[in-house]
C-alpha cells in the first residue's frame, strides 16, 4: 500500500494550513473570509495541534494519546475484534448517509465522506445537512476512545494545485474542528490536506473528479504497551 504521507510536502502542508484553517477562499472572487467552520476552533486553540499531529509516526501520536489522554490502549490480541465491533457501529450509523465504510488490508477503517455530500461548492464550511452524519460518527468515535483518527483532504485535478492543496487543508480542518466540538480528545486527532495529489478515479471524467473530491477519516487502534 502507498505511504499516504510520502508524496505530500508536509512543511508546505502544515504551514498552509495553520494559515488557511481559519478562513475560506472564495472560489469565484478569489477573496479569503473568515471561516464559520473554524471560529470554534480559533478560540479553543486546538486546531494547530491537530495538524500538528499528522507529521507524527503513528506509534507517537498513540503514545501521546495514551499519557497525555490517558487512554489505556487495546491489548495486541484484541485489535482485531474491537475494529470489528467499532466497523459494525459506524455502519449502521452511516446507512443511507452516502459515507462509505471500508476496512483496509492494514485493518484500518477507513470513512470516504464525498465532497458533494460534506461541502457545499466552493466552501470549507461543513454543509449543515451533513452535520448530523458527522455528529454521529463522533458519537461512535467517542465511544472507542482506544483509536487514531486521522482526517484527510482530497480534491480533484481542476483549478491550479495551490488551490486544491488549500481548499483540501481547510476542508480537513473543518471536519476535524466538528469533531474536537464533539468531544473527541485533541490528542487522537490529527488533520491533514492532500490537495490533488491522491486520486481514486479518473479526472479526466466529471464522474471521476467528483469521486476524487472527498473526505477520509481513517481509523487505527491504539495498541497499549
Amino acid at each position: 500500500m502507498i505511504n499516504r504521507w510520502a508524496k505530500i510536502g508536509l512543511p508546505l502542508a502544515l504551514t498552509g494550513a495553520v494559515l488557511s484553517g481559519c478562513t475560506t477562499l472564495e472560489a469565484y472572487s478569489g477573496e479569503t473570509q473568515i471561516s464559520g467552520a473554524s471560529k470554534g476552533a480559533i478560540a479553543g486553540g486546538l486546531i494547530g495541534a491537530v495538524i500538528g499531529a499528522a507529521t507524527a509516526p503513528k506509534e507517537e501520536r498513540a503514545k501521546r494519546a495514551i499519557i497525555g489522554a490517558g487512554i489505556g490502549g487495546v491489548a495486541g490480541g484484541g485489535v482485531g475484534f474491537y475494529m470489528d465491533q467499532q466497523e459494525k457501529e459506524l455502519r449502521d450509523e452511516l446507512v443511507g448517509s452516502g459515507v462509505q465504510v471500508q476496512r483496509t488490508e492494514e485493518g484500518q477503517i477507513d470513512l470516504i465522506m464525498p465532497g458533494n455530500i460534506t461541502f457545499d461548492v466552493g466552501s470549507a464550511d461543513v454543509a449543515e445537512s451533513f452535520l448530523p452524519t458527522l455528529k454521529s460518527v463522533a458519537k461512535v468515535l467517542k465511544e472507542y476512545e482506544n483509536t487514531l483518527v486521522t482526517i484527510g483532504g482530497h480534491t480533484d485535478s481542476s483549478g491550479s494545485e495551490e488551490f486544491n492543496q488549500l481548499l483540501s487543508e481547510q476542508r480537513a480542518t473543518s471536519v476535524a474542528n466538528i469533531v474536537l466540538q464533539e468531544g473527541i480528545v485533541v490528542e487522537r486527532v490529527a488533520a491533514v490536506g492532500f490537495g490533488e495529489m491522491q486520486p481514486i478515479a479518473d479526472n479526466g471524467t466529471a464522474e471521476g473528479r467528483a469521486e476524487n473530491r472527498r473526505v477520509e477519516i481513517t481509523l487505527d487502534a491504539i495498541v497499549a504497551e
